[in-house]
Formats: structure tokens, C-alpha cells, sequence
């Protein structure tokens, strides 16, 4: 079994991925969600980092030098992917994370961790990306920090939906920014894996549920 395969399965026992019937942030009727507030103990998070860590190896191969969390789910990603890229991979990696309202004491500023310096190449760590909004808001902000290069930005899963047009959020954020856009998983991995395939005694994707799967990315899928 590969990671991806991995962590398709570990998102479902985390209750992270569900099927059923559901409505997104956007209105949208969905027959599946992911929540990545689901992760809640110590050992979803070390492995959480782990599979965030994995991906970045192989699609970051040019390298980067800070991984940055928008509040507030990024917080917990990018401490636990920064501790895991140290661990496993031997990368020291800075990492930085946003307040929601900027401190006017103390040290001051809206960012808490790293110094953003020019000339470094940020990577921005998200949960899930449907309309893009929280990277379009940390963009501008990481850049009046420093000269700093946005270089990337890694997802748990694209949903591989239309994000404000036909094309996905990450394929917009990608053609907005300049910056390289990828996920752990994809839909396509999801259900190719899932369907039919008897998970801990039970099928969970079975011909009804990807058939509604179907009807809804015929309606919301990106071209």
C-alpha cells in the first residue's frame, strides 16, 4: 500500500472523510465532506504531518524554506509537517503562522514563528481549498512581510471541483500566483480506491454513492 493509499484509508477512520449527505460552506449539496477539525489526538497529528511531509518531498523537489499556516486549521498542519519533515527527512525547516488580529504589544505583528526574509521561498500548508479565499488573503500578507517568493501550496485533498470559474481552486490559485498547487490526495484517488473495496467489514463507496458522486461533480466538477 502507497502513502496515498494510507492516507485515504486514515482520513476515514479519523471520521475525516464521510459520505452521505452534506452542505459545503458554499451552498453546494455534496454527498461527500472532508473535515479536517476531526483530528484530535496526538498520534492523527504526528501522522497527519507525515503524509503532509511526504507530499511536499516529492513535489517540492527544487526545495523551500518556510512553510506557512493560515489560521486557524494551518496552525496545527504546518507545526506537525515541519516536525515531521525534521524527523524523517532530516529537514529544518521554518515554519510561521498568521494571528487572526494583528498583537499591538509586546513584539507586535501577525505573524508568530519565522522572520519572513527576502528572497525565501514560502510554501503555503492548507486543509482543504475550495474557493481559495484564505490563500488569496495570505499571499498579499506574506509579501508585505519580505520580498519573499510564494512558491507552492499543499492540500489535504482536491476536491477537483470549479472554484470561481471552470477551473479548479488550486488550478486558479496556480494561474493567479505563479505558484506550483498540489494535494496528498485527489477525488479521483479517493473514489478509484474506495469504491467497492470492503473497508473494516463494510463497503463504504458502493454503485448508489458514486453514482450521486457522479451526478454532483457533472454539476460542480472542474473542466
Amino acid at each position: 500500500m502507497n502513502y496515498k493509499e494510507e492516507f485515504i484509508e486514515f482520513m476515514v477512520r479519523c471520521n475525516v472523510l464521510t459520505f452521505g449527505d452534506f452542505v459545503t460552506k458554499s451552498g453546494r449539496r455534496t454527498p461527500f465532506f472532508i473535515n479536517t477539525g476531526n483530528y484530535n489526538t496526538g498520534y492523527q497529528l504526528l501522522k497527519l504531518g507525515e503524509y503532509y511531509a511526504q507530499s511536499l518531498i516529492d513535489s517540492m523537489p527544487d526545495g523551500f524554506d518556510v512553510l506557512f499556516g493560515p489560521a486557524y486549521k494551518g496552525i496545527p498542519l504546518v507545526v506537525a509537517t515541519a516536525m515531521s519533515l525534521s524527523s524523517k527527512y532530516g529537514k529544518n525547516v521554518a515554519f510561521c503562522f498568521n494571528r487572526k488580529e494583528a498583537k499591538d504589544h509586546g513584539e507586535g505583528g501577525s505573524l508568530v514563528g519565522h522572520k519572513l526574509r527576502d528572497g525565501e521561498r514560502v510554501v503555503i500548508v492548507e486543509d482543504v481549498t475550495t474557493a481559495g479565499t484564505s490563500v488569496r488573503e495570505s499571499v498579499p500578507m506574506l509579501k508585505s512581510m519580505a520580498s519573499v517568493d510564494v512558491s507552492g501550496l499543499v492540500v489535504s485533498v482536491d476536491r477537483m471541483e470549479k472554484g470561481r470559474t471552470e477551473r479548479s481552486a488550486l488550478r486558479e490559485l496556480h494561474d493567479e500566483f505563479g505558484m506550483k498547487t498540489f494535494s496528498i490526495v485527489t477525488l479521483d484517488e479517493i473514489v478509484g480506491y474506495l469504491h467497492n473495496r470492503t473497508f473494516d467489514g463494510k463497503v463504504v463507496v458502493d454503485d448508489a454513492l458514486m453514482e450521486r458522486i457522479a451526478q454532483y461533480r457533472e454539476t460542480y466538477g472542474a473542466k
